[in-house]
């Protein structure tokens, strides 16, 4: 398993209860958070030896995966019974450009969570300096198949 650490900072109030968009503090949770260093190797970049917009993606996919299973989402089991995480949004801000070579840190975890979606943001920083090259913000959702029918997210997840 790649070298990773999830520690828990912050607190948030689990949202939801109060009516469409509303919050409502049901209960005060810790925040699962993760840092992930990887490599950047030569297909992580274009010709020019710049990262390319895909690998960043792939950077923080790896970081929430394994952040995921730290936080008891047992996926391949999941997906076994039909019930899978999925991405309803994703935003990204490149900041500033990686190059190969670079030892890149992902550094993040879930900010916010309702009762059937939760919000991850991460932050893709390149090691040697301590610049953020770019920002990124996703809302996920437990959704069962067949059907497409989301389900509520389990508080235990949070704690």
């Amino acid at each position: 398993m790649p070298p990773c650490a999830n520690g828990i900072l912050g607190k948030f109030a689990l949202a939801g209860a109060g009516g469409r968009g509303q919050t409502r503090a049901m209960e005060s949770f810790a925040l699962p958070r993760i840092e992930y260093e990887v490599p950047v190797m030569f297909f992580d970049t274009d010709c020019g030896g710049v990262i390319h917009n895909l690998a960043y993606l792939r950077f923080i996919e790896t970081a929430r995966t394994i952040m995921a299973g730290q936080m008891g989402m047992r996926l391949a089991e999941m997906a076994a019974e039909g019930l899978y995480p999925v991405i309803l949004r994703s935003e990204i801000d490149y900041l500033s450009p990686g190059k190969f070579g670079d030892r890149i840190i992902v550094r993040g975890g879930v900010s916010e969570a309702g009762r059937v979606r939760f919000w991850v943001a991460f932050e893709v920083i390149r090691g040697e300096d301590g610049t953020v090259l770019a920002k990124s913000r996703q809302s996920l959702a437990l959704i069962r198949m067949p059907g497409a029918k989301a389900e509520r997210l389990p508080e235990e997840w949070f704690k």
